[in-house]
């Protein structure tokens, strides 16, 4: 195994910039450039010196002998002056010992997961860790990061492998004249199993909090989508007139509004019969955007929106308008009336189909494996065929296993740790 080297701090310049060196030769890389190794586990300051025996920076050290550490390896950390200049001098004189180079994304993460420090789904928490911008994108990555998944699928795991135990024990005494049965526990050990997986696969997917509650605003030309879009981000994003049909392609922005994510999207004006081709490609990409809407709210006339849809009564301000009997809000998007209430509903809907807060939310992978094993639970009769309940047992127990990473892909590795950034 190589040793490898990254800044594994923010880019410079900053107060403190942290070197990160794991591997075999960690202890040499650090004796080369600090002189001697310091006190396990205990920070020394040392002046740092290159090959030629230049001063390099004044620096806080410590050496952290593996295989407790994160990376389950030797690993050594410089904690520099933060300058461009000092960082780019120690790791080049980092990079001119015999045997050390510079990491790629994600190895140092690689590296925990495959030393055993962390599973495949800790290591998916964290990568989504980093990309985190919201604070319940931040909760639910930090519960998958501590392990939340994993505990759970560890106790399935041991569940499968106690039922498992009992039809083999049945099987093998199969052939005998007073053969065995299954015990009266079993179905109801098998009932619990699956309660608890389609538990979690009924839960809102993690990629509701990465791609935020997304909502389409519809209704025909000049009925003040776009004035309501631009209110609700708070920004001039989508161009307003009074002429019918300026907006003529689908317009989508990312927002945070109390910590929730939120995708807005403005549409073209949806009207029969129009005779410009622009405008007909773009109320087809509006039809095409409510398919996709968690929610939509409808501007139009009332009760021609879609269903399900809020009915908005927009332009509140204006004294001709087009007054609803039962909206969902009055409101006037350019005098603010109204918009702080339609914010409140907002993230009030949106938080109810999100993943609570600081809950493990499953990603497509996850949701779709533990999907299989929820399918091969589902389909034993604990009073059946011996031989298929074991088959449906074992397809369960791989599926568990693939997914905290016992059985997995170079490939689908290669793509994971290919989110992290160098030096992580």
């Amino acid at each position: 195994m190589q040793t490898i080297f990254a800044l594994s701090s923010g880019s410079p310049p900053a107060g403190i910039a942290v070197v990160r060196v794991s591997g075999p030769l960690a202890g040499t890389a650090l004796h080369t450039l600090a002189g001697k190794l310091p006190l396990a586990r205990r920070a020394s300051a040392r002046m740092l010196r290159g090959h030629g025996g230049e001063h390099l920076d004044h620096a806080m050290v410590l050496w952290l002998p593996g295989p407790a550490t994160a990376t389950g390896e030797d690993v050594a950390e410089l904690h520099l002056h933060g300058g461009r200049a000092v960082v780019a001098a120690v790791e080049s004189a980092l990079g001119a010992v015999e045997g050390l180079r510079r990491a790629e994304p994600g190895e140092f993460t690689r590296r925990a997961f495959l030393n055993g420090r962390i599973d495949l789904a800790e290591s998916e928490g964290l990568a989504d860790l980093l990309e985190a911008e919201t604070e319940m994108q931040r909760r639910s990555a930090m519960a998958m990061a501590g392990g939340a998944l994993s505990r759970e699928v560890e106790g399935w795991r041991e569940q499968v492998l106690f039922l498992s135990a009992q039809v083999e024990a049945v099987l093998d005494f199969s052939d005998e004249e007073d053969a065995a049965a299954l015990p009266e526990t079993f179905g109801c050990t098998l009932d619990t199993l699956h309660s608890g997986l389609e538990e979690w696969l009924s839960r809102p997917q993690a990629r509701a909090l990465k791609e935020g509650y997304r909502v389409v605003l519809a209704g025909p030309p000049n009925a003040g989508k776009s004035t309501l879009f631009n209110a609700l981000l708070d920004d001039e994003a989508a161009i307003t007139a009074p002429t019918a049909g300026t907006t003529r392609d689908v317009l989508e922005r990312s927002v945070s509004i109390a910590g929730m994510a939120f995708t807005f999207v403005d549409t073209a004006g949806l009207r029969e019969g129009s005779s410009d081709d622009i405008e007909r490609i773009g109320i087809e990409r509006a039809r095409t955007a409510l398919d996709r809407a968690d929610l939509i709210l409808w501007l139009g006339p009332e009760g021609q929106g879609p269903q399900g849809s809020w009915e908005i009564e927009a332009k509140s301000d204006v004294g001709v308008h087009s007054a609803k009997n039962s909206p969902e809000i009055r409101l006037s998007a350019k005098t603010g009336d109204g918009m702080n209430l339609l914010r409140d509903r907002l993230i009030e809907r949106a938080r109810a189909a999100m993943p609570k807060a600081g809950q493990a939310a499953l990603s497509d992978r996850q949701h779709s494996i533990l999907g299989s094993a929820h399918a091969a639970i589902g389909q034993i009769d604990p009073q059946g065929d011996l031989l298929l309940t074991a088959e449906s047992l074992r397809q369960a127990r791989v599926d568990f296993d693939r997914l905290i990473g016992r059985t997995s892909t170079e490939d689908m590795l290669d793509a994971l740790f290919g989110r992290f950034c160098i030096g992580k």
